[in-house]
């Protein structure tokens, strides 16, 4: 399930007009979807399996607020598809929460201050 959602959402990310110029960067397809796989892994499961700084890899992308917003939405969309709902529910929840954590860092970095956005959206 892991896999099919990471595949379908950033199939759909790659197309994005607004995150796919973002994600272009990306060499290695093949590899970072394996890492991202471990990621949600990790982060849903508490497998262990993902070993990295994700917060190091994005901050240089200069990241705002509607990149995050329609990260959710895709990811939101893909997940309510993929999953049953308890699970969606459960990787929204872990998604939200990892918007606002790079959301705020972000913004901390370039001197401002963001209060978390979209832990409380429902």
């Amino acid at each position: 399930m892991i896999g099919e959602l990471v595949t379908r959402f950033y199939g759909r990310v790659r197309e994005d007009a607004l995150l796919g110029p973002v994600f272009a960067i990306v060499q290695n397809w093949d590899e970072h979807l394996a890492k991202l796989r471990e990621f949600w892994s990790s982060v849903v499961l508490m497998s262990g399996r993902y070993h990295g700084s994700p917060m190091r890899a994005h901050v240089p992308l200069s990241l705002v607020g509607d990149h995050f917003d329609r990260w959710l939405d895709l990811f939101e969309q893909t997940a309510r598809e993929v999953c049953p709902p308890p699970a969606a529910a459960l990787f929204i929840d872990k998604a939200r929460r990892i918007a606002d954590s790079f959301e705020m860092a972000s913004a901390t970095i370039a001197g401002r201050i963001a209060a978390p956005r979209h832990v409380l959206r429902s």
